[in-house]
């Protein structure tokens, strides 16, 4: 017996995705404007992001941006923290720590991320494709307008609405640029003269012709072929993701309502499922698939089927929920099963990562304090019982203040002297320096004593280090 649950199409959508036809060329999709409780619940979302997206560049605390990834100059703010190159091991971690909450919620969820979250869908479903369908229409009318010959309203209406599009993708890069180099340099290079900012001039002008390209052409291209994310699906999701779903259980076979008969009574002649194929869950789809054949990488869970889908039940009076957030295995056997083996493993490590997270930023101190001895030279000869050592030492001001320093031993007697003017660490510089310290004959333990240096500003512990002090030995 055959267990396909979709006889009728043998699975031909798989040999090839929606938006190339037969010849490579690339079909156009025209999506029907969305409406229902996900769509406006996506609309709310999106305003939220949106406002932290262009909101959070402004906001500054003790004069620096709360967040900026300055990646040119190796300059990172998070929460009004600085992260200095000396920092990278932390950063590597978080972006692997990054990494494993991704597949972990991927593996549970899907591709949930893509259709409520990702800047691409809000940019490109709720701005650019809302201001296309008040300038040219729905989806219909869009067509009719592509086929038509040019016009003097064709014509007004894309020049508007591209312009509109430039307009917008100016503003975006102008907001993804001040993320990168902060706000008070966007402004500086769109309110100066052009000379003192060519450079910067030339690359927003570059960030806007990528961002007006890829929301006015590439489009749904990014999700279905360009995004590395999308086909990390393949290999993380599993028959127990929670994905948007086609009931085929409840939904197939399909069938249209005979209007000369009453419902009921045509489902039970004919035995049909709810499924009406009225195919509008295809019509809404920005991406161009028909969830009706299953899970596919172009799926960038953004609800629009299920909110077509849940109208028409409501109009033939049928429960909501044929196209639903489920699993394949919630579907076939009505359960669902989030915690398995491969998403424990995933929470336990996701775990373990961020406790050593935790304890790497606790540990993290503002100022960061190498010594090294300076090469060339063992121990010099002070006195009969006092000897001395010459280190080289080098800070890195973590903070957006200059710190004056002071070293001293910390469970050792002796002293530290340092050579020439007392020590300021610049912000967000190296600052270096040369330093003796002095220790007593019978206070070494050996050829090499280990010394344990405190670092002070204004009195508070920043900093600790160690290093060894060479003497003559016993």
């Amino acid at each position: 017996m055959d267990s396909n649950p979709f006889p009728e199409d043998q699975e031909e959508f798989r040999d090839k995705i929606s938006t190339v036809d037969d010849t490579g060329k690339r079909v156009w999709v025209f999506p029907k404007k969305p409406a229902g409780r996900f769509y406006n619940a996506r609309i709310w979302l999106s305003l939220f992001l949106l406002i932290l997206l262009i909101g959070i560049p402004f906001i500054k605390v003790g004069g620096e941006p709360i967040m900026l990834f300055n990646v040119l100059e190796r300059r990172f703010i998070l929460f009004g923290i600085h992260f200095m190159p000396q920092d990278f091991h932390l950063f590597g971690l978080a972006m692997l720590t990054l990494v494993v909450f991704i597949i972990l919620f991927t593996v549970v969820f899907g591709r949930i991320f893509c259709g409520w979250v990702c800047p691409q869908t809000i940019f490109m479903e709720l701005v650019f494709r809302r201001i296309e369908y008040w300038i040219e229409g729905d989806a219909n009318q869009q067509r009719k307008l592509a086929a038509s010959p040019w016009t003097t309203e064709k014509a007004i209406r894309k020049l508007s609405k591209h312009a509109i599009f430039f307009a917008i993708a100016v503003v975006v890069s102008n907001t993804f640029l001040a993320w990168i180099i902060g706000a008070d340099q966007v402004m500086k290079i769109a309110t100066d003269p052009l000379n003192q900012h060519m450079g910067g001039f030339i690359a927003m002008l570059v960030f806007s012709f990528a961002f007006y390209f890829v929301f006015s052409y590439l489009r749904e291209q990014v999700c279905i072929a360009i995004c590395p994310y999308g086909r990390l699906q393949g290999v993380l999701l599993g028959k127990d993701s929670i994905v948007i779903a086609y009931d085929h259980v409840r939904g197939e076979p399909r069938g249209k309502i005979r209007k000369e008969a009453p419902k009921a009574a045509v489902q039970a002649e004919t035995k049909l499922g709810d499924c009406i194929d009225c195919k509008l869950c295809v019509h809404v789809c920005p991406t161009g698939i028909d969830i009706r054949n299953g899970t596919q990488l172009e799926c960038i869970n953004c609800t629009a089927c299920i909110d077509a889908c849940d109208e028409v039940m409501d109009k033939i009076e049928r429960p909501r929920g044929l196209i639903r957030y489920d699993s394949f295995t919630g579907i076939e056997e009505g359960r669902k099963k989030i915690f398995t083996p491969r998403v424990i493993a995933y929470s336990v490590l996701l775990g373990i990562l961020l406790i050593v997270n935790i304890l790497l930023l606790g540990a993290r101190t503002d100022i960061e304090t190498n010594l090294f001895r300076t090469g060339g030279s063992l121990f010099n000869k002070v006195d009969e019982q006092t000897l001395s050592n010459t280190y080289n030492y080098t800070m890195v001001n973590k903070t957006r203040e200059d710190m004056p320093v002071e070293f001293r031993l910390a469970g050792s007697p002796g002293e530290i002297k340092v050579i020439g003017k007392a020590p300021v660490a610049q912000s967000g510089e190296k600052t270096e320096g040369t330093l003796l310290i002095y220790m007593q004959r019978e206070n070494l333990s050996g050829r090499k004593t280990e010394l344990h240096i405190e670092v002070y500003s204004n009195g508070e512990l920043v900093d600790k280090t160690k290093t060894n002090f060479f003497g003559p030995g016993k």
